[in-house]
């Protein structure tokens, strides 16, 4: 006879909470002014509730706006202002 050893789900506890303290406030008045390709950027409104916080850029568009790649989310197309 196969015993099952049957654990409590963690289904609906809610998601994992990840901190992102590489971002400071001294990094922040260095952001360059002049973007380039894989860099990581921190998003001011999230896509969805289940995509994370930041963003990395793959190409430039136009002058004011990136493709980039959002994890748990997919690609995007940004304007400038919609990250920092």
């Amino acid at each position: 006879m196969m015993k099952l050893d049957i654990c409590q789900s963690e289904v609906g506890t809610g998601l994992p909470s990840y901190s992102w303290d590489w971002w400071t406030e001294n990094e922040a008045n260095q952001f360059p002014q002049e973007l380039e390709p894989s860099t990581w950027v921190k998003l001011s409104e999230v896509p969805s509730s289940f995509s994370f916080e930041e963003a990395l850029l793959l190409c430039q568009c136009s002058p004011d706006s990136w493709l980039a790649w959002i994890p748990d989310h997919g690609e995007a197309v940004l304007h400038r202002s919609q990250f920092s």
